[in-house]
């Protein structure tokens, strides 16, 4: 990660924001510069660089923008090994099963939305604790796998998805990082949920000390994530949750991915 400097040109990739994506402020500002060349995703007709801006109202840091859906197109042209629905199913099953004892202690049965499925191995876990399991997904190949397992999938945003049920729990685990406004996702969850329904999120923390160690060492990954528009600290993750209507309850480490939080909200009428 390069050291803050004068904002790059802008890339040709991406729908720049020209506001913070949270609290619409304009006081945005470059932040720092990172190398996405090794990405799994990563193709020589798209940018080498990702810049992220820092909104001086909110302390949000963020991508310049996010991409078109021509250079989508071009970077997902594979599926990643780790969202291949059933792959690595018994220790998956193991980790699903200790995200879902968060949970539990606020609901413990009903309808249970997980957005943005990828593997399938939460849905799967759910069920098995009795859960009625649902998903969501945007690639089609994993939804006609789950549905071919028999499970309720659908190809859909959250933001545009109707459903006459109160789902009981949804799951964002490592997807409000990946959406142009999380804000919208999170209004869109709470739409959904039945008054006092759990919702559970799961992302990078901006905020520990091992993202420090590993930004000043150089190997801090995540400021080449192409897939990732946002960082969030889990400070601002509670003030959003707080202004879309949840009550953060609980908060947690994650065993999915490096430096990551787990945080269990409910939903307040």
């Amino acid at each position: 990660m390069q050291a803050p400097s004068d904002r790059p040109q802008p890339s040709p990739d991406r729908v720049l924001y020209d506001a913070c994506p949270l609290c619409q402020s304009t006081e945005i500002a470059h932040f720092a510069t990172g190398d996405c060349t090794k990405h799994l995703c990563y193709d020589p007709s798209l940018s080498p660089t990702i810049t992220w801006l820092k909104c001086a109202a909110c302390a949000h840091v963020f991508t310049e923008g996010y991409y078109t859906d021509a250079a989508l197109q071009r970077m997902f042209h594979k599926t990643q090994s780790t969202q291949v629905v059933g792959v690595n199913l018994e220790k998956n099953r193991e980790i699903s099963a200790r995200m879902i004892e968060r949970v539990l202690p606020f609901q413990d049965r009903g309808t249970w939305l997980d957005v943005g499925f990828g593997n399938g191995s939460l849905l799967f876990t759910a069920a098995e604790f009795g859960f009625d399991p649902v998903g969501l997904d945007l690639r089609q190949t994993t939804v006609t796998a789950m549905q071919n397992l028999g499970f309720e999938a659908h190809l859909a945003d959250i933001c545009d998805f109707q459903d006459p049920r109160q789902m009981s729990v949804i799951s964002m685990a490592d997807v409000l990082e990946h959406t142009h406004y999380p804000k919208d996702c999170l209004r869109a969850a709470h739409r959904l949920l039945k008054p006092g329904g759990v919702l559970f999120a799961s992302m990078p923390n901006s905020d520990c000390m091992i993202w420090d160690v590993a930004t000043q060492q150089n190997v801090n990954t995540y400021w080449g994530e192409m897939e990732h528009y946002h960082n969030f600290s889990r400070q601002r993750l509670y003030a959003l949750l707080e202004e879309t209507g949840f009550a953060p309850k609980r908060y947690g480490i994650s065993e999915r991915y490096r430096m990551c939080m787990e945080v269990v909200a409910v939903a307040q009428g």
